[in-house]
């Protein structure tokens, strides 16, 4: 990997064809996995700095998550929901959508693969099935966003926010609306808390956050950029939430200009904004130990004016100034 202001860059020697859709880090290693729209799946060694796997398919990847650091899944613009062996680059077919695949994730808690579809459907496919079965929950509208952690599936439709709990998929645990008519581009689930965040496409963060350890309750909604130089707001879709495996309540937003911010829940400070990324950030990744932070600069076919720079990944390191930054905002 090749190094400047903007972070360590993935030096892929083919470079990727196309928007990238997914970065997901692997659950216990620091392989990252890359969907995108040139219709292959990518595995990344960043130790290594290795492209392990590359294994193209037939149409474009939307989504994509891992099983485990050996097996991976994707979701497809052909419906078709695909499992990867990552050691032996086999691939096969879990099951399809009626209509384009574009979400996908996976329960550790319940074994479930989760995916979602322009047909208006969520799909759950039992993996412990040799022929994987599924049952689902017909909707109104297609899923915008969605994010599966431990036994909560948090989706995204229009401007509502709705949980389910995968042990009991007859009907939401809680529907909302999140910004009082705004839509909504991104939702992520926390994974050391019951909530949620929420990013609108006029530059909105919604947070949702309950600490069974603690009683002070999080819940407030704030712009990303409150105010533009001439004094309007910043009206930018804020495309990915992650949160930080390393430091509970910290989180980082990327949005359609090429900015990533880091954020602390608790004191509701921005502490570090990164240099402006050369594309729209389109996707946010945490290694398992929250020390790296994948950053996929790349056009996302929002908007028709959209800079179509060829896409990049970039790799920061969460060093001791962010950390930093985090525990001083908490004493003052």
């Amino acid at each position: 990997m090749k190094g400047d202001w903007l972070g360590l860059e993935l030096e892929l020697e083919k470079g990727i064809g196309d928007a990238i859709s997914r970065t997901r880090f692997a659950p216990h290693s620091n392989n990252l996995l890359i969907s995108s729209w040139d219709s292959s799946l990518r595995l990344y060694d960043v130790d290594a700095s290795l492209l392990r796997l590359q294994a193209p398919s037939q149409a474009p990847l939307l989504d994509c998550c891992f099983q485990n650091d050996v097996v991976a899944f994707t979701a497809a613009s052909d419906g078709l929901i695909r499992r990867y062996d990552l050691h032996s680059g086999l691939v096969d077919t879990v099951g399809s959508h009626d209509d384009i695949a574009t979400c996908i994730g996976y329960s550790n808690e319940t074994s479930q693969l989760i995916t979602s579809g322009f047909d208006k459907k969520l799909l759950m496919w039992d993996l412990h099935m040799e022929n994987a079965s599924s049952c689902l929950r017909s909707l109104d509208a297609e899923v915008d966003s969605m994010s599966v952690s431990g036994f909560n599936l948090t989706v995204a439709i229009g401007t509502s926010v709705h949980v389910y709990d995968l042990r009991c998929f007859d009907k939401p645990v809680q529907s909302k609306e999140a910004f009082n008519g705004a839509y909504i581009r991104c939702v992520s689930s926390i994974p050391d808390a019951e909530g949620l965040a929420v990013g609108s496409i006029d530059g909105r963060v919604s947070l949702q956050i309950s600490y069974p350890s603690n009683s002070n309750d999080i819940r407030y909604i704030f712009r990303c950029h409150p105010k533009s130089k001439d004094g309007r707001h910043y009206l930018v879709s804020v495309n990915d939430i992650a949160f930080s495996p390393l430091v509970s309540g910290a989180f980082v937003t990327g949005d359609n200009e090429g900015y990533v911010t880091i954020w602390d829940a608790g004191s509701r400070r921005r502490l570090v904004e990164l240099p402006r990324y050369p594309n729209s950030v389109a996707s946010l990744s945490y290694n398992h130990v929250g020390q790296l932070l994948a950053v996929a600069s790349s056009y996302t076919y929002q908007e028709a004016n959209e800079i179509e720079k060829p896409p990049r990944i970039f790799i920061h390191k969460v060093d001791s100034i962010d950390i930093g930054s985090i525990s001083a905002s908490r004493k003052s």
